[in-house]
């Protein structure tokens, strides 16, 4: 009801305001290919083409709010804000899993200076022992899948990981070895891992419940040339500029200056290769996720609705082909696909973000998904499931959704469970 009376509010004000609603709309689209045209260029072309776009666009918010009708915008930006709040709320999801048995020796491993030492913070080591999970520290230089590798030797027989995406994926890939049920801590900095399985990241001493009355699910792990993600592995982009010195500081600005160079007029043909119906593909960067992501859409963006479709999400931003032989390759487009098996070939090695941490891989570059291979604890009082696990994929999904939920119907998109 909100979604539907805003929209026949802003269209309405959107007449009243013709002509100057199109200047507005010219001011913006003109202000988007200034920044799209600054941002693959260098030195002063940069620097005047993003000046541009800063001018248009305080130009069209100057038309909006002086010469237009600050009331009508007020209300129109707070029917959105509402509509998406009710709309976030009513696909909020909450999946009990089986409860499963409380292990006799769980061992938490925590990295003290994550997420800006959350572990300290909560103190995260004293909550363990009270559970009776036993706390073991990462100091620096030590070697985690050695501490885990000898705590599995001494009869744990479960294992949890509070700390980054990187981290996670050492312990989850141990535990999958035994079989035994692990936890995922939420003490990172995005713990993008921990949000898609279903654990409220912001209760991060509670989702050691996981291991006391927590219900069990399985779910896919992915893996390229024989190492282990939870998350994904990038390449081309977002790898180089991961590569880069000062990135940890500024990751903002190295990911800028690395643009050009793979975007831009003089840019590097990429040397990443795969083979295709089509024929040989190349692209700029890649993605390559344990299930797949949805990405460059309004809902659930970022996120992965479910991680048990043992399917690698695979995403490539890619010249598009010419119309004919000989013709240059100025537009890139965004592909998706899924498959079991990837496999990837370069003539070098190759630069490589792997959930978020720097390395380098030797090619050819095969990837593949585990199906079932990690048996995750969730804690009772967490959702279970990813935020986007009942949210329609299409925009034009979203009211027959809603619809469903007001008649307290289930939804036609749900995370197996209870």
């Amino acid at each position: 009801m909100l979604a539907i009376a805003t929209a026949l509010f802003a269209i309405d004000v959107v007449f009243q305001r013709i002509p100057r609603g199109l200047t507005v709309v010219a001011c913006v689209v003109v202000a988007v290919a200034a920044a799209a045209y600054g941002l693959v260029r260098r030195g002063a072309v940069r620097i005047i083409a993003l000046a541009v776009a800063v001018l248009l666009l305080a130009a069209a918010v100057t038309l909006v709010f002086v010469e237009g009708n600050p009331k009508a915008d007020v209300l129109i930006a707070a029917g959105v804000v509402a509509t998406l709040a009710a709309g976030r709320q009513a696909f909020k999801v909450h999946v009990r899993w089986p409860q499963a048995r409380r292990p006799a020796h769980a061992v938490l491993f925590y990295n003290p200076l994550s997420g800006g030492g959350k572990a300290e913070r909560f103190a995260l080591a004293e909550q363990a022992r009270r559970r009776g999970i036993e706390p073991i520290e990462l100091k620096r230089g030590d070697d985690l899948e050695r501490l885990v590798r000898d705590a599995v030797k001494r009869g744990a027989d479960a294992l949890a990981m509070a700390g980054g995406d990187g981290s996670q994926a050492i312990v989850a890939m141990v535990a999958a070895e035994h079989d035994l049920p692990y936890a995922c801590i939420p003490s990172g900095t995005r713990n993008h891992f921990a949000l898609d399985l279903g654990v409220d990241r912001d209760d991060v001493v509670g989702a050691l419940d996981a291991f006391i009355e927590g219900g069990e699910r399985r779910v896919d792990l992915a893996e390229v040339n024989g190492r282990v993600f939870v998350n994904n592995v990038s390449l081309g982009l977002y790898a180089d500029a991961v590569q880069r010195p000062g990135y940890r500081g500024a990751k903002l600005r190295t990911l800028l200056d690395t643009v050009p160079e793979t975007l831009g007029p003089d840019a590097t043909p990429p040397s990443l290769l795969w083979d295709s119906p089509a024929g040989e593909e190349s692209a700029v960067a890649i993605l390559v996720s344990n299930n797949p992501y949805r990405l460059g859409r309004l809902i659930g963006s970022g996120t992965r609705p479910r991680l048990d479709q043992a399917l690698l999400g695979i995403a490539v931003l890619a010249p598009v082909r010419p119309a004919h032989e000989g013709a240059a390759r100025h537009r890139l487009a965004m592909q998706q696909w899924t498959a079991t098996e990837f496999e990837m070939r370069a003539d070098q090695r190759t630069p490589a973000g792997i959930d978020g941490e720097a390395i380098e891989l030797d090619p050819p570059l095969r990837f593949r998904i585990r199906p079932g291979a990690l048996r995750v604890r969730i804690a009772p009082g967490h959702p279970g499931a990813s935020p986007s696990a009942i949210e329609p994929a299409k925009p034009t999904k979203v009211f027959p959704a809603l619809a469903r939920i007001a008649l307290r119907r289930a939804p036609a998109e749900q995370p197996d469970g209870r």
